[in-house]
């Protein structure tokens, strides 16, 4: 996807740039939204039967997640590169850690298995716009 546009400029108005997301952006975010409420939802279940309040779960939880992918998609290009790569790890490992907890883990565990992925989901996105970008 090397050349896949995530967000288009749209028309200036009182001298501000404002940007949308593709539509392929949107789809792909409520996908993974979808997705992580469902498995959420699966793990809190934890092979009984479904409730209320593990619908109620699966929404909340796939929508915040759509949220915060749409709103980081939308502001990642007016960022620098570190608190970019920061931004995507701490996304990355917040949402692991979430689920770690659901599965029963101490809070410590689960907490110290999400700073493990956000450290190398920052890493990976650091090198990865540092060998791209100029």
């Amino acid at each position: 996807m090397a050349g896949a546009t995530v967000v288009r400029d749209t028309a200036t108005h009182g001298g501000r740039r404002h940007r949308r997301l593709s539509p392929l952006a949107l789809a792909v975010s409520l996908v993974l939204g979808i997705i992580y409420g469902a498995y959420a939802a699966s793990i809190a279940r934890d092979g009984g039967p479904a409730t209320n309040g593990q619908l109620a779960l699966a929404l909340i939880s796939g929508a915040v997640l759509l949220a915060l992918l749409v709103g980081l998609l939308l502001v990642q290009h007016s960022l620098p590169r570190e608190p970019r790569a920061a931004a995507w790890g701490a996304l990355t490992g917040a949402a692991v850690g979430f689920l770690v907890c659901l599965s029963g883990h101490s809070v410590f565990s689960s907490s110290g298995l999400g700073l493990i992925i956000a450290a190398g989901v920052t890493a990976t996105v650091y090198y990865a716009l540092y060998a791209r970008e100029p």
